[in-house]
C-alpha cells in the first residue's frame, strides 16, 4: 500500500503510523535493489539539500550524501563552524533563510527542541539525523536489517537492546519495534532503563500493534529466545569522561559476549551495533579507557563482533537506502 509522505518532516519515529513506516522498509528494499542491479531512477533532479551537522559523523554524513547524490540532487555541508546557527543568527531565522534556498533540510545534533523549530519555521521538509532523544533514521536502517535476516514477518521476531536504554538509541527502538508490533526486550540496570512516560506511551500503543514489551534487569533473562541482540556505546556524545568509570560499573554485566549470545539458545541469533563500536584498542577513546580502568573491549568482544552473527556493517550500508527512501517518499517527483 502506497502512502503520501510527501512534504512530511521525520522527526521522530512515533510522528508516523505504522503503516508509513513498512511503506518506507518496501521503498528502502527496491531502492537498494535498483542500487545493486544498476537502474536506479533519480527522483531528486534538481533538489538542493542542506545538511546541519552539530554533531559530527561518518555515517549519518556519508548516508545522506550519498542517498541525495544517487537521486540526482545537491547537498549543502553546514557544521557548527561554517553557519551561523544560534550564535549570530537566531534558529528561527536560520530556518527561514535555508527554507527559501533549499527543498529539504537534515539536522543532526543535541536537542529534539531545535529539530522540531526547524521544521516548524522552515517551510520545507526536514529530518532529524541524531538528537539527544531520537535516532529515527538509525532505526528505519535497523528494521530494514532485522527483516532481511530476520526470515520471518517483523512482528514475528524478537530483538533485546543491552545498555544505557535512557537515550536515542534505547529509546528510538522501543517506539520502532513496537509500531512494528515486534518482541522487544530492553536489558538494563533500573536506573538506565527508558524513561516511565515512554514506556506507558509505548505499552497502549502494543495493545493495537500487537508488540511484546518487556523491561529486565538481568541481561541472561532478557536475551532468551531472542533474533537479536543490539548493543550502543556506553558513554553518549557530549557525556562528560568522569562518567566512564561509573557507567562501566553499571554495564558490565550487559556486556554482549559469546556467552551472551549463546544464552538467547538459538545458533542463528545475530549480533547489531549502531556504529562506532569499542571492540579492540584501534580508537583514541578506546585506548583511554583501557589505560584507566584495563579494558580492551567495551560494550562488545571482538570475539563477537567480528564473528559471522554480526551483521553491522549491513547495518551501517541500510543508513543510505533508507534515508534515501525517506528523501525519495518527503522529496521525490
Amino acid at each position: 500500500m502506497a502512502f503520501n509522505l510527501r512534504n512530511r518532516s521525520l522527526l521522530a519515529l512515533k510522528d508516523f503510523a505504522p503503516g508509513g513506516i513498512r511503506f518506507l522498509l518496501d521503498l528502502a528494499a527496491e531502492l537498494k535493489r535498483s542500487k545493486a542491479v544498476g537502474n536506479e531512477y533519480p527522483q531528486l533532479k534538481g533538489k538542493n539539500i542542506a545538511l546541519i551537522f552539530e554533531k559530527p559523523s561518518t555515517r549519518t554524513r556519508c548516508a545522506f550524501e550519498v542517498a541525495v547524490h544517487d537521486q540526482g540532487g545537491h547537498i549543502t555541508y553546514l557544521d557548527s563552524v561554517s553557519s551561523q546557527l544560534g550564535h549570530k543568527e537566531s534558529l528561527k531565522d536560520t530556518a527561514r533563510v535555508l527554507g527559501r534556498f533549499y527543498d529539504g533540510i537534515e539536522y543532526r545534533g543535541f536537542h529534539q527542541s531545535v529539530v522540531a523549530e526547524l521544521a516548524r519555521f522552515a517551510n520545507v521538509p526536514v529530518w532529524n539525523g541524531l538528537t539527544d532523544e531520537a535516532h529515527p533514521t538509525q532505526i528505519l536502517a535497523d528494521l530494514l536489517t532485522m527483516q532481511e535476516y530476520g526470515e520471518k514477518p517483523l512482528h514475528e521476531l524478537s530483538f533485546c537492546y543491552l545498555g544505557d536504554a535512557r537515550f536515542n538509541m534505547g529509546c528510538s527502538l522501543l517506539v520502532g519495534g513496537t509500531q512494528m508490533g515486534m518482541d522487544v526486550r530492553i536489558a538494563a540496570p533500573a536506573e538506565l532503563q527508558p524513561a516511565a512516560e515512554l514506556v506507558a506511551q509505548m505499552r497502549e500503543l502494543a495493545r493495537s500493534t500487537g508488540a511484546r514489551i518487556t523491561l529486565e534487569t538481568d541481561p541472561l533473562k532478557a536475551v532468551a529466545g531472542a533474533d537479536f541482540l543490539y548493543t550502543d556505546v556506553w558513554v553518549s556524545m557530549g557525556e562528560p569522561e568522569e562518567v566512564w568509570k561509573q557507567r562501566i560499573a553499571q554495564l558490565m554485566p550487559y556486556q554482549v559476549t559469546t556467552a551472551l549470545m549463546q544464552a538467547t539458545g538459538k545458533a542463528r541469533t545475530k549480533f547489531m551495533h549502531c556504529l562506532p563500536a569499542f571492540h579492540n584498542l584501534d580508537t583514541e577513546v578506546g585506548r583511554q579507557v583501557h589505560e584507566k580502568y584495563g579494558l580492551s573491549e567495551i560494550e562488545v568482544t571482538d570475539e563477537v563482533f567480528e564473528s559471522d552473527a554480526s551483521i553491522v556493517f549491513t547495518q551501517a550500508e541500510n543508513r543510505m537506502h533508507t534515508i534515501k527512501a525517506v528523501l525519495v517518499a518527503t522529496l521525490g517527483r
